[in-house]
């Protein structure tokens, strides 16, 4: 039996614990948003104007730490394995997700065991840019050139194992044409060099490649959208000019490590769906091609599962390799 005067004593004790030992509430502190891209890109175009707003939602900062390398599972992989606080989120992809796991013979994560997924941000269609000086005018002269010179057409992309590298895997493969792939730690760098000329071509998301295609500093030749983008009607979707089997969407969403607390998650939802409800955010998606998600939890779970399925044997088909 503990004897009274303890038994006070530690009461007391209990009660007088300053406010600071005390739990707080949910955030207390600045958030991390990992991409796991470099600057520049798509991804990190998307996940600073989610920053922004969600932080504003949640009255804290959210912090944009980008963390590139291995077609986006550098990044995914350290969220993966932080404390499931809330304090951690990763600004998930397809490629992270979805396709590198394959591509890269497995990784240090689980792409559903050990996420707890939360909100699709935007989806958005892959745009093929070319250099203003490259011969190539239409997206079936640049198709006619990959064909007539085989093995020298080179196309940059954010990285092996992104959407837009197996999108330029699976052009190569339709027209039976050998193409050069030129691997980036970001769509930022590889658009700088393609502005440059240091590499003719590039797929690229249409987010991140839509302020240079506006200012004349890239042609943009089709896009890989079912129906053409209302932000550029008059670039042409390669499904219309003949190839409707490079239709195909990148897309960005926000994931927490598993076992991270319900109440976190379903704050965390709430807010991204009042983030995407924003007039600045909904005006931004218009002006760069993105589209929003008013899916939940449960169903964006049910969707990157669906992605896996389907991007697994194409990248086993495609023969694309790690670069």
């Amino acid at each position: 039996m503990i004897p009274r005067r303890t038994f006070v004593a530690s009461t007391l004790a209990a009660v007088a614990l300053p406010a600071s030992a005390q739990p707080q509430p949910w955030p207390s502190k600045p958030i991390k948003l990992v991409v796991p891209y470099a600057p520049g890109g798509t991804t990190d175009v998307v996940a600073r104007m989610v920053a922004e707003y969600l932080g504003k939602q949640l009255g804290q900062n959210i912090i944009v730490d980008n963390k590139p390398g291995k077609g986006a599972m550098v990044g995914t992989a350290l969220v993966a394995k932080a404390a499931p606080d809330g304090y951690t989120l990763l600004m998930s992809v397809i490629s992270g997700l979805s396709i590198s796991p394959t591509l890269y013979g497995g990784g240090d994560f689980d792409p559903m065991a050990d996420f707890i997924h939360i909100s699709i941000a935007s989806r958005n269609p892959s745009v093929l840019v070319v250099n203003p000086t490259f011969e190539a005018k239409t997206f079936k002269e640049y198709v006619a050139y990959a064909k007539a010179n085989p093995g020298k057409l080179t196309f940059a992309t954010s990285g092996a194992g992104s959407s837009n590298h197996l999108l330029g895997a699976r052009l190569e493969q339709v027209i039976s044409a050998g193409m050069v792939h030129v691997p980036y730690r970001g769509a930022g760098p590889a658009m700088i060099d393609t502005i440059a000329g240091n590499v003719p071509s590039m797929f690229d998301s249409l987010p991140s490649a839509a302020p240079h295609i506006k200012a004349g500093k890239v042609r943009a030749l089709a896009v890989s959208s079912e129906e053409r983008s209302p932000a550029f009607p008059d670039v042409p979707t390669m499904k219309e000019q003949g190839f409707p089997d490079l239709i195909s969407y990148s897309w960005f969403g926000i994931s927490v490590p598993a076992k991270t607390p319900a109440p976190i998650v379903d704050r965390l939802a709430a807010e991204m769906q009042a983030v995407l409800k924003e007039p600045a955010v909904i005006k931004r998606w218009e002006e760069i091609g993105a589209e929003s998600s008013t899916m939940t939890p449960a169903e964006v779970t049910r969707f990157i599962q669906a992605e896996i399925d389907k991007w697994t044997p194409v990248v086993k088909a495609s023969g694309a390799k790690p670069e």
